[in-house]
């Protein structure tokens, strides 16, 4: 398991790297179970972490994963979506849009740390830390298969199809 650092905007060496065993971690999701990310071992893991729930870029990723959802599933690939926003906030995101895959809370901010998409941000000239938009596509023994850093929503769902 990768060991969560402090708040950076420089990604620490321990962030992940492609081919390397992804940092394992559990979660709470949107309906109050807990998800461990090794429990999915034998399963492609599409990992997105985005901001903030219903929030305009991050609603029309989540939308895009639900709209192609059937889709990753023929993959034999999970979506789990992770954000800092409580479990509540993420009930009424997933009720709200209709999205059929899990919303996991990182409240501590552990595996957005872990995971090194906890970054300086920059809006209006105010700095401050937040998400980094970044999806993982892990493959079924854990490692990571590709990393998506700075994701840009429009297309995002059809690069990581072309990944599964």
């Amino acid at each position: 398991m990768v060991k969560a650092t402090k708040s950076s905007s420089k990604s620490s060496e321990s962030a992940p790297i492609e081919g390397r065993k992804a940092p394992d971690f559990t979660l709470k999701a949107d309906n109050g179970e807990t998800v461990k990310l090794s429990a999915l071992k034998g399963k492609t893991v599409v990992l997105y972490f985005y901001p903030k729930d219903d929030t305009p870029g991050c609603t029309k990723e989540a939308c895009s994963f639900r709209d192609g959802f059937s889709e990753i599933q023929k993959r034999g690939a999970v979506v789990l979506g992770v954000s800092p926003d409580s479990v509540e906030s993420h009930k009424k995101f997933k009720e709200k849009f209709h999205l059929n895959f899990p919303l996991l809370s990182d409240e501590e901010k552990k595996v957005v740390n872990a995971y090194g998409v906890w970054k300086e941000k920059a809006l209006y000239g105010r700095k401050y830390m937040g998400v980094e938009r970044t999806t993982f596509v892990i493959d079924a023994d854990g490692k990571i298969k590709k990393i998506f850093p700075k994701v840009k929503v429009d297309g995002h769902y059809e690069e990581v199809l072309v990944e599964l």
